[in-house]
C-alpha cells in the first residue's frame, strides 16, 4: 500500500521497498509521531556517527550539543518532537513569503558549529498550518546534504495535493531528503487515524527502537519489515486497509478532481475578497487555505472573527503570523460546492459590515 501511494503522489524509488535500495514506507497515527520518529531516528545516527569518528565518546558527551532546526512557522508538534527527544530546537526567521530559506539554515548551522555545537536534523514544512505557506525544499535538502544532517518532511496537510502532478514542483529535492510524511487523513478521504511516513534508510530508527524481548520473537524474524521496530507503540491497527478501500472505491483520477475542486473553490472565495476594497489577502493562495483579513488592525480583524463564529453559520480559525492577526478559510470535504462558497462569503461579508458599521 505504501509503495502505491508512494508512487500516486510522485515519490522517488528510493523510498520504494519494492525498489530493493533499502527505502520504504509505514503508516504512522499522526504527523506529530512521524515527527518524532524521524528525529529520534537522526539523533541515533549522529550518536553512531560521532562514536564511530572517536570511540571515547559515551551519549552524555554528544547529546547536550544536538541542534535541530525548523522554520518558526513549523507545527507546534516539531517543538514537541524537540522536547520530548531531548535535543535543543531552533525556529529560524522566514523570508517575506513566510518560507524557511536554504540560506537561513545554512548561516544558522555554520554558528552553532562554531559555537562547539552538533547540528543533527532538520525539518522542511510544505504548507505551513498558520498560512500554508512552503518552505524551499530544494534549498534545504541541498544545505543538509552538504552539512550531513537528517532532512525530514512535514506534508501533514498539503501532501494530499502531490496526487495532482501540476503541485508536485513544491517537492523539487525530494530526493536528497531522509524522510517524508503526510496524512491521507487530512485531504485523501481516508478516515483518522493515517499518517504516511517514507525513509531513505529505516535501519536507524530500528536500531533506535529496537527492543526484542524472548516474547516477542518470531520464527519469521529478518524475512520481512517488522513494523513495530519504525514506531512508537508497539501494536498496529490494520489502516491500510481503509486506505485500500479508498483508492479501489474512489480510484486516483478522482482523487485528483476532488482536491482540484477545492483548490478552485479556494481560489474562486479569494477572487471575492480581492474584489472587494475592504479586505486583503494576506498570502497566495495556493491549496484549499484562504488566509485574509479586513484592512486595518489586528483588533478589528479579532472582532470580525467573533463576529463570524457567533453567527453560527460557519467557523473560522485564525492565525498570527510576524504580528499580523488573519482569519483562516480552509476547504477540506468532499462535499465542499459552490454553494457552501456563496453562504460563506456572504456571512463575511455581513459579518464584516457589522464590524466596520461600529468602527
Amino acid at each position: 500500500m505504501m509503495d502505491w501511494l508512494a508512487k500516486m503522489i510522485g515519490l522517488p524509488e528510493i523510498f520504494l521497498a519494492s525498489a530493493g535500495l533499502g527505502g520504504g514506507g509505514v503508516i504512522q497515527g499522526t504527523a506529530s509521531e512521524a515527527t518524532l520518529v524521524a528525529l529520534l531516528g537522526a539523533k541515533a545516527r549522529i550518536l553512531q556517527i560521532m562514536k564511530q569518528a572517536d570511540p571515547t565518546l559515551v551519549d552524555v558527551d554528544i547529546v547536550p550539543k544536538l541542534v535541530a532546526y525548523s522554520s518558526e512557522l513549523s507545527h507546534s508538534s516539531v517543538e514537541r518532537a524537540g522536547l520530548l527527544g531531548g535535543v535543543l530546537l531552533r525556529a529560524l526567521d522566514t523570508d517575506g513569503e513566510h518560507k524557511l530559506r536554504g540560506d537561513t539554515l545554512r548561516d544558522a548551522i555554520a554558528k552553532d558549529r562554531a559555537d562547539g555545537l552538533i547540528p543533527f536534523f532538520a525539518v522542511v514544512t510544505l504548507g505551513t498550518t498558520s498560512c500554508c505557506s512552503f518552505d524551499r525544499l530544494d534549498e534545504i535538502a541541498e544545505v543538509g546534504n552538504a552539512e550531513n544532517i537528517w532532512v525530514h518532511v512535514d506534508a501533514a496537510y498539503a501532501g494530499s495535493s502531490f496526487v495532482c502532478p501540476e503541485y508536485r514542483h513544491y517537492m523539487k529535492g525530494i530526493e536528497l531528503v531522509d524522510s517524508f510524511n503526510f496524512n491521507p487523513h487530512k485531504w485523501l478521504q481516508v478516515t483518522f487515524d493515517c499518517s504516511a511516513m517514507w525513509l531513505r534508510n529505516p535501519n536507524y530508527v530500528i536500531n533506535a527502537f529496537n527492543v526484542d524481548p524472548l516474547y516477542l520473537k518470531h520464527e519469521l524474524e529478518g524475512q520481512m519489515p517488522d513494523y513495530r521496530h519504525w514506531q512508537i507503540p508497539l501494536g498496529r491497527r490494520f489502516r491500510s486497509l481503509k486506505m485500500w478501500f479508498v483508492f479501489r472505491l474512489i480510484g486516483v483520477a478522482n482523487l485528483q478532481k476532488s482536491i482540484r475542486k477545492d483548490i478552485n473553490l479556494a481560489l474562486e472565495f479569494a477572487k471575492r475578497l480581492e474584489n472587494d476594497p475592504n479586505y486583503e489577502l494576506f498570502n497566495e493562495v495556493t491549496m484549499g487555505l484562504v488566509c485574509f483579513r479586513i484592512k486595518g488592525s489586528n483588533e478589528i480583524n479579532e472582532a470580525l472573527l467573533k463576529e463570524i463564529n457567533e453567527r453560527g453559520k460557519v467557523y473560522m480559525v485564525p492565525s498570527k503570523v510576524k504580528g499580523t492577526f488573519f482569519l483562516r478559510m480552509a476547504i477540506c470535504s468532499r462535499f465542499t460546492q459552490i454553494e457552501d462558497i456563496d453562504v460563506t462569503w456572504n456571512e463575511v461579508n455581513e459579518a464584516g459590515k457589522t464590524v466596520l458599521s461600529k468602527q
